[in-house]
């Protein structure tokens, strides 16, 4: 009945993730044809510093929550817990929205930008904070109520998006405040969806386990903070240095292949349970993860190539034909993302021995790489820099999953020469 139960949760939340995908990719369609390809780069710029900004709220990561949820059943408790960790990603939220409204005046960018960048940045006092409540779902195996909140309000942010398509608007900041709207009645339904079961107990703020929160997540969010950042410094690099048509079509390149890189977390969300985390060796782990990297690889392969070979076709369908220079900037960047689809297969390994200090490494090294490159390459090759930036990336990154295999597998087999 247990196996059933995780199987159904498991099903929901795979169902929920393509979806997303899907609509996401109509949606940005939509905005893209909608604002022209000025307006899609205004709001593209808007959207990459409030990414940023958004991975600061990041602070108490269901990966600290969670097993403490699940070590701890007693609903009290519980309250308490994510009472303490609502506040402190709310805090964390509002800190990050003045950091971009510090950035837009620091940066002296025009109203153009500054203004979607605010309702834009709306989502991060609400999306993270609430996002506890999701934790809280998933400690006890309700995977379905949060699929069909994100749903309905992908549904709703598909709606406003699609009318004001319609009605050929052009306002950036109406489309910004469209997808703002998907965040807000998230969060709504899902605070009461909890504050219905919720005990009715005030709770009195502590400071220790506030302290024991951060200092427990800190290594995850310091992952999260260079994992986000590196993904998106290089449009930010690339706006002040290049026309706004070439920063818009790079742009729209990135974003068909962020909905496609979701494939990635997708498939490992659904193997790794059984095939990863399940398993009592280190040795059989290690096996299974390398075959996992193998399978992946081969699937982003497949796809990046397929990406690449109709690319023309798949700009033109998506953008139409005021995006035409996006497909050869598409065609390179599909052919440098299959190495994330390795990537996240390889990332399972510090994940099951539980050493977030490797992947805080990790980043951290992709984080100065990409700067370094960006920094050099984008002011001679404009887009093209961005995108070796972005290979360069991702391939410094799989060489370090490899070299964490290699190393645990050396590792473990010194110690059984010890012991015998």
């Amino acid at each position: 009945m247990t196996r059933r139960k995780v199987a159904g949760n498991l099903a929901w939340m795979l169902i929920e993730r393509g979806l997303q995908v899907a609509g996401g990719i109509g949606i940005v369609a939509m905005l893209a044809r909608g604002m022209g390809p000025e307006g899609f780069a205004h709001f593209q710029y808007a959207q990459a510093v409030v990414y940023i900004a958004a991975s600061l709220v990041l602070i108490c990561g269901s990966e600290v929550i969670v097993p403490r949820l699940v070590a701890n059943p007693d609903p009290t408790a519980q309250h308490r817990l994510l009472m303490h960790g609502f506040g402190l990603r709310f805090a964390a939220g509002v800190l990050a929205y003045l950091l971009i409204g510090g950035f837009m005046l620091a940066s002296r960018q025009g109203p153009e930008f500054w203004v979607p960048s605010m309702i834009l940045g709306l989502a991060v006092l609400l999306r993270e904070p609430f996002g506890v409540i999701t934790a809280w779902m998933q400690a006890h195996t309700r995977t379905r109520p949060n699929a069909l909140v994100s749903l309905a309000s992908l549904a709703v942010k598909a709606g406003c998006v699609a009318l004001l398509f319609w009605l050929g608007v052009q306002s950036v900041p109406a489309y910004a405040a469209a997808i703002v709207l998907e965040t807000a009645l998230s969060s709504v339904l899902l605070g009461h969806y909890y504050l219905g079961r919720a005990p009715r107990t005030r709770v009195a703020m502590d400071a220790t386990l506030i302290r024991e929160l951060l200092n427990n997540g800190a290594l995850f969010w310091v992952s999260f903070v260079l994992m986000m950042s590196s993904r998106r410094l290089d449009q930010l690099l690339l706006k002040p240095l290049v026309p706004l048509g070439e920063f818009g079509a790079y742009a729209a390149s990135m974003q068909i292949l962020d909905n496609y890189v979701v494939v990635a977390t997708i498939l490992c969300a659904g193997i790794a349970p059984i095939y990863v985390y399940a398993q009592p060796s280190l040795a059989q782990a290690r096996r299974n993860i390398m075959k996992i990297v193998a399978g992946m690889t081969i699937v982003g392969a497949v796809g990046a190539l397929a990406i690449a070979l109709s690319a023309h076709w798949i700009v033109h369908l998506l953008y139409g034909s005021a995006f035409a220079s996006a497909a050869g900037l598409l065609q390179l960047t599909a052919m440098a993302s299959m190495l994330i689809f390795a990537d996240v297969a390889l990332t399972l390994l510090p994940v099951y021995l539980r050493r977030p200090r490797l992947v805080a490494i990790k980043w951290g090294l992709v984080f100065v790489v990409t700067i370094a490159i960006d920094i050099v390459a984008i002011p001679v090759l404009g887009a093209y820099g961005a995108i070796l930036g972005y290979a360069v990336a991702n391939l410094l990154s799989v060489l370090f999953g490899l070299g964490v295999w290699l190393r645990e597998g050396r590792s473990a087999a010194a110690a059984r020469e010890v012991n015998a």
